[in-house]
């Protein structure tokens, strides 16, 4: 089972349970957390919803090597409107995929009528960062560190390009000019995280702050979390992140001209390594 799900009273929390991966997310992962979602925002007696990873981190991000890896296999689509990538090939293979499993499903759960928090410790990196970055609030361990450093493929950042409205440009610069890891402070500093507490505490600070949300009317939540992402979109978010996703195709074709394949020949190992 890659992702369980349980109810705290008020509270739903959805876990990634990957430990052994790191939490890398493959297409089963994705759609089993979208189940999970849908069954919390269908459940009257749920206020709050936690994201959690299971063991030492939250999620490495996209699956880019486990024996798990499902890049060719067909699930039902549930976020865009748009034909299956299963025996398409180049640009129109990489295009229906990542705007299904990656930008589209983290729209989708942007917009979960309910608030969410991230409960993050250890590595959120890349893929990982995207689903912190769709939660309303993230709670850290003092040992957790983000990163995007999909640079190093000659990809203008992840899928879900929030860096900016996450950051601020000049942090989001450093992060993807650098590839550089970030700490938990570091991103509490720059507004990214509503709270850094140590590991011990984590769950437990976690479950204080969605306790007290679920004080709070569950229509009023629900109005308050749209008002702000309307104006987070009329900042320019939705449009920002629908022209970077071009840009982030035309590098993956530009990968796979004059490379050995679509991520510069890059995998897990590889990303790893080059982080140092």
């Amino acid at each position: 089972m890659t992702v369980s799900y349980e109810r705290r009273d008020a509270v739903a929390v959805v876990t990634m349970n990957r430990p052994e991966y790191r939490n890398a997310q493959n297409s089963a992962m994705t759609y089993a957390l979208d189940e999970a979602f849908t069954r919390a925002v269908d459940d009257d007696e749920v206020k709050v919803i936690v994201l959690a990873g299971a063991g030492d981190h939250f999620s490495a991000g996209h699956d880019i090597g486990s024996p798990g890896r499902d890049v060719d296999t067909s699930f039902e689509r549930k976020a865009v409107m748009w034909w299956d990538h299963v025996g398409r090939e180049g640009g129109d293979l990489r295009f229906a995929r990542e705007m299904e499993v990656y930008l589209g499903m983290c729209r989708r759960w942007r917009e979960i009528p309910k608030p969410t928090i991230a409960m993050v410790q250890g590595a959120c990196v890349a893929g990982g960062l995207m689903l912190a970055w769709v939660c309303d609030l993230i709670v850290a361990a003092e040992d957790a560190f983000f990163a995007d450093p999909v640079v190093r493929m000659g990809i203008p950042g992840v899928e879900y390009f929030a860096h900016p409205w996450m950051l601020g440009p000049r942090a989001a610069k450093e992060v993807l000019f650098t590839g550089d890891r970030f700490s938990a402070q570091r991103a509490y500093e720059w507004g990214m995280v509503s709270r850094v507490v140590p590991r011990a505490e984590l769950e437990a600070s976690t479950f204080q702050l969605a306790g007290r949300i679920t004080a709070m009317p569950r229509f009023g939540l629900a109005l308050a979390k749209k008002a702000v992402n309307q104006s987070e979109d009329l900042m320019g978010l939705r449009a920002g992140m629908d022209s970077v996703f071009g840009l982030h195709h035309f590098a993956h074709a530009h990968n796979a001209e004059v490379s050995s394949d679509a991520l510069a020949g890059m995998d897990a190992r590889a990303m790893k390594k080059a982080s140092g």
